[in-house]
């Protein structure tokens, strides 16, 4: 009799040899007999590990995950969430929305041309008048809803505020050209979000094109292609010459279909902000999606701090409509400020209520902004026993591809005991915006080797609390990662610079010897704080400051301007020019 063995939708080989106690080893060599290639880090999905475990007498049944944890990990889609207080025998199916990402030369925007044109030229005479980032198209009798977004960036910026920018997501790769640095991006962003994904493989038409190579590429970043036993659609298309749209408009509906995406068109009217402009004339225009119950004209909506009662909805031809249900892009006028994406908007009885909500959530916001605490290695283990975080998410940045492997390597074998640890990106390059905005949205840290993290990246980062750590030893990384997993990382010391000073005159005084008279170029000088004294590039003392005096008064603080007397324990070679800087040694939050 077989026994009986829980497994997810997918699993990595690892994993699956440790659960099923047999050697990872012996676990690639029975895939490499059924056709399967794969190395110890790699995922398969169900139906390939229930035939491998099956060969040792296990048999595979779908892990059931309680939809509590569900939440607490964030595997609950958005509209799941949304609709959760809603009757279940008012919900019913509504249209998919989807999103396309991809890298930036492989034809995401003649994607979205070719399908828009399909449907106009399905029966829309004249066209589509106005474009409002989103439309929908229909096929087989059904709707499907396009997020008609710049990219990746947008999509986590949505994604960042609370919203999911899509139920769907379609990466578009080029056949001629294969995965790029922006479509791994892509398919992290997209997985971090925990979206369905479908590849369309554009440029088929393309004499060059050679869509097994870029099936193998995918394969190799944990998108197994259907064709090869896996779980990834693949759809060939050519923009272009308009080739496989109908295709890949039927490969929706059928990803839909398996996830039974719905709504109550009767319930709570909610939904998201897609964009929204300042017009002179016309005031606010915004585009929203409705996710749940039907939004009217003449409805005041709360959007993040903007409110106002909806003076015309129109659909997204530029066509007056009256009102919209579930999955339905809209161009609105009537809001009194301009709202950002991905902000959640929702339908309220009054505009007295409206304003309270706004005044609730502006004074909200302000607390967060002074308050807001950032997601750090240090505080990890604390955040896990709290029942705050279950798992690490990490971006890995390095300087080659020789560094990179090595580093997801050992980084992976951390991630086996009682906290997981989950690679969400590794990529070669410096650290930028983009790398900022996915650890944002996925409270992630990012650790980087041997590279160097761009100006407004250290801005964003500090902005939104993200723990960013680079390394120039690997074992240093290691070592940081493992302490914190184990609840042992101390925390991390930083220097923080007061201020700094020139040295202007040096006086001799009987009780400290010689004094520096100093003027403060920059911040304060504090009694009792470090201070370093450069002479050129040289530090030519490093101690306390144990002495700061003003016009002949002992004082505790010195601030920009003034000038004043410093002294330094038992310490006198101070020269005309040297330079001050004035800091303290704190532990990093």
């Amino acid at each position: 009799m077989s026994t009986k063995i829980e497994l997810p939708s997918s699993i990595v080989i690892r994993d699956l040899a440790q659960k099923i106690e047999k050697s990872p080893i012996d676990l690639i060599k029975k895939l490499m007999t059924n056709g399967v290639m794969a190395t110890i880090n790699q995922s398969v999905d169900f139906d390939t590990a229930a035939i491998v475990v099956g060969e040792y007498g296990f048999e595979a049944v779908a892990e059931v995950i309680e939809e509590e944890v569900k939440k607490e990990t964030g595997e609950v889609p958005l509209w799941r969430q949304m609709i959760a207080g809603e009757d279940g025998t008012q919900l019913k199916l509504r249209p998919p929305v989807v999103t396309i990402l991809g890298h930036v030369d492989h034809g995401k925007t003649s994607l979205l041309d070719a399908i828009r044109s399909t449907e106009v030229a399905a029966g829309e005479a004249g066209g589509i008048t106005q474009h409002i980032g989103a439309y929908q198209v229909e096929k087989k009798g059904r709707l499907i809803t396009f997020l008609d977004t710049p990219g990746h960036a947008a999509f986590t910026q949505m994604r960042a505020r609370g919203a999911q920018g899509a139920d769907i997501v379609v990466l578009v790769v080029a056949a001629d050209d294969g995965v790029m640095p922006q479509t791994r991006e892509a398919i992290a962003h997209a997985k971090a979000a925990r979206v369905p994904m479908m590849v369309a493989l554009n440029k088929i038409d393309k004499a060059n094109a050679n869509p097994d190579r870029v099936k193998q590429q995918l394969a190799e970043l944990e998108l197994v292609p259907d064709d090869w036993g896996g779980s990834t659609m693949v759809v060939p298309v050519s923009a272009k010459q308009k080739m496989g749209i109908d295709d890949l408009l039927e490969g929706i509906l059928l990803v839909a279909d398996s996830t039974e995406i719905k709504a109550n068109p009767a319930g709570k009217v909610i939904g998201t902000v897609i964009e929204a402009e300042l017009d002179k004339s016309k005031g606010v225009l915004a585009t929203l999606l409705v996710q749940n119950g039907t939004l009217e004209s003449g409805d005041i909506v709360v959007a993040g701090t903007a409110y106002g009662k909806l003076r015309a909805i129109s659909d997204f031809k530029g066509k007056p409509i009256k009102k919209a249900g579930p999955s339905t892009p809209v161009a609105v006028m009537g809001l009194s400020d301009v709202p950002s994406a991905g902000d959640i908007f929702e339908v309220v009885q009054s505009e007295k209520e409206a304003r309270a909500i706004v005044s609730e959530r502006a004074q909200t916001a302000k607390t967060l902004s002074q308050t807001k605490k950032k997601v750090s290695l240090e505080d990890l283990f604390a955040n896990v026993q709290a029942g705050e975080a279950k798992e690490l998410n990490l971006i890995v940045k390095a300087d080659v591809q020789g560094s990179l492997e090595p580093i997801v390597t050992e980084l992976n074998k951390l991630g086996e005991g009682e906290i997981g640890l989950h690679i969400l990106h590794a990529e070669t390059g410096n650290i930028g915006n983009n790398d900022v905005m996915l650890a944002s949205a996925s409270k992630a840290i990012i650790v980087g080797f041997n590279v160097q993290a761009d100006v407004d990246a250290r801005r964003m980062a500090e902005k939104e609390g993200v723990d960013l750590r680079l390394y120039e030893i690997i074992y240093r990384m290691t070592e940081d990662i493992e302490k914190a997993l184990k609840g042992m990382l101390e925390p991390e010391i930083v220097e923080k610079v007061l201020g700094k000073a020139t040295v202007l005159k040096v006086f001799e005084a009987s009780k400290f010897g010689r004094v520096a008279g100093c003027k403060v170029t920059e911040g304060e000088l504090r009694r009792g704080a470090k201070v370093r004294l450069y002479r050129g590039t040289d530090i030519v003392y490093e101690g306390d400051l144990s002495s700061l005096r003003h016009e002949k008064e002992d004082a505790k603080e010195i601030r920009t301007g003034f000038e004043c007397g410093v002294g330094f324990k038992s310490f006198n070679d101070i020269q005309p020019g040297d330079q001050l800087v004035c800091y303290l040694i704190e532990k990093g939050a």
